[in-house]
């Protein structure tokens, strides 16, 4: 017989929502948020999304935070436990679902840190001042160079999560989460401070109440919403398994969707000021962080400094995201197989690695696996996630596992809005996925 290893658990709140936030601000909030807020009604699109950030997104978060808790597993062994606790069957095979998406998720996301990894190299090496800055992600991206990098990034990854929840998880994001927002701020700052740079404020904030009347604005924010804090059934699942019984799960789910938040509005200052002032185009995609920031730092006084930071920046992101997405994995095989830590971690990077190399050299088949996983895959593991939480596991035990250590501990109508109102509406996030082809 194996022999039990005691679950690790987070050294306090602080270290789980860094951990959570590092999670949550991914590249969505960095190519996608800054676009979106300037195309959808400036500061109108604000309303429908800090509605749905701070009303689902934390619901959904309290969710999975708490489920992972009460069952102290991750998705498979939640589910598993669960659905046996009501006697029916499939529970691990429905929680491997959740896997699998944040599994596909792990192998196309280490291709594009692969990909800022390469471009945090150019900008120390001060590349961008002699290269053809429109030709060089195109000649990078669907090329076998780029495979060399997407091991770099799988490999940074494995070293921290080898360490483990507290010595590496933990202890990272407590470095690079401060890091971040401190740099942002500094880098907003500049930005700000460039000419012209007053119509990118003005593209951000200048509302345009006529979008509040076009239900594609509403889509629209619910979609950003929804899945910018990493609602997905698996990661937010996992690292609530490392909960102390005597957390505060609102409060840790709030402070995770507020700084999610900040960092997003941080990032449009940075991006979208710093593009009008060089009249460069605003798209949303790889093209605004690969191209567009390049031909800026290039143009811009003290430029090399910037662009430094900037995909530094970007590099904590990208990483505190790979990380969790990883332990998912990871978690899985100590869980089901018993295996170590080290073993997992090795697998998890070979498997990363493998099925990545086919969208490292075809940009056209990354394009499909991705939209596969994000369109289809991850929105329908959310709505399995709460689901399994609220109507099988049940709303009010649910409720009672929620309000542990809790200082403000939730009442019933948060159970029926979290059972009818939130389900619900996870099932229209992935209808309106499918049929707009995409929304987060």
């Amino acid at each position: 017989m194996p022999k039990t290893v005691e679950r690790e658990t987070w050294t306090g709140k602080i270290g789980f929502i860094l951990a959570c936030i590092g999670s949550a601000i991914g590249l969505g909030n960095i190519w996608m948020f800054p676009w979106r807020l300037g195309q959808f009604g400036g500061a109108a699109f604000l309303i429908p999304y800090l509605l749905f950030v701070f009303a689902l997104g934390t619901t959904g978060l309290i969710g999975e935070f708490a489920f992972g808790r009460s069952q102290q597993k991750g998705s498979i062994g939640a589910f598993e436990k669960v659905f046996k606790q009501k006697n029916l069957p499939f529970g691990a095979v429905i929680g491997s679902i959740p896997v699998i998406a944040q599994t596909g998720v792990f192998i196309f996301y280490s291709v594009v840190v692969g990909w800022v990894l390469k471009y945090f190299a150019l900008a120390v090496n001060g590349s961008f001042y002699h290269i053809a800055i429109s030709n060089t992600f195109k000649n990078f991206a669907g090329h076998p160079e780029s495979i060399f990098w997407n091991g770099l990034a799988i490999l940074i990854t494995l070293g921290i999560v080898v360490l483990g929840v507290k010595k590496g998880i933990e202890k990272v994001n407590k470095i690079m989460m401060p890091s971040l927002f401190i740099l942002f701020i500094i880098l907003m700052i500049r930005s700000l401070s460039l000419t012209g740079s007053i119509e990118g404020v003005k593209y951000l904030l200048l509302p345009d109440w006529s979008y509040l009347l076009k239900p594609i604005t509403w889509i629209m924010a619910l979609g950003q919403a929804f899945f910018t804090v990493s609602l997905g059934g698996a990661g937010m699942v996992v690292l609530g398994s490392y909960l102390k019984k005597d957390e505060d799960i609102p409060t840790c789910a709030i402070h995770t969707a507020l700084f999610d938040t900040i960092a997003a509005f941080l990032a449009a200052f940075i991006i979208i000021p710093a593009t009008f002032s060089f009249k460069l185009s605003v798209s949303a995609g790889p093209s605004l962080l690969f191209i567009t920031m390049p031909h800026i730092f290039k143009e811009m006084g003290r430029g090399y400094l910037f662009g430094v930071a900037f995909f530094l920046c970007i590099i904590f992101a990208a990483i505190s995201t790979e990380v969790v997405l990883m332990e998912v994995t990871v978690e899985a095989f100590m869980d089901k197989f018993s295996f170590s830590r080290k073993k997992s971690v090795l697998i998890a990077a070979c498997i990363a690695f493998l099925f990545g190399i086919p969208l490292d050299i075809n940009m056209n088949l990354f394009g499909k696996f991705a939209d596969f996983i994000t369109i289809y895959l991850l929105p329908f593991s959310a709505l399995l996630a709460a689901i399994t939480f609220f109507w099988i596991y049940g709303i009010e035990k649910a409720r009672t596992e929620i309000n542990k250590g809790a200082k403000r501990p939730l009442g019933k109508w948060w159970g029926f809005f979290a059972k009818y109102i939130f389900v619900l509406i996870a099932g229209i996030v992935l209808v309106l996925g499918i049929i707009y082809g995409g929304i987060g």
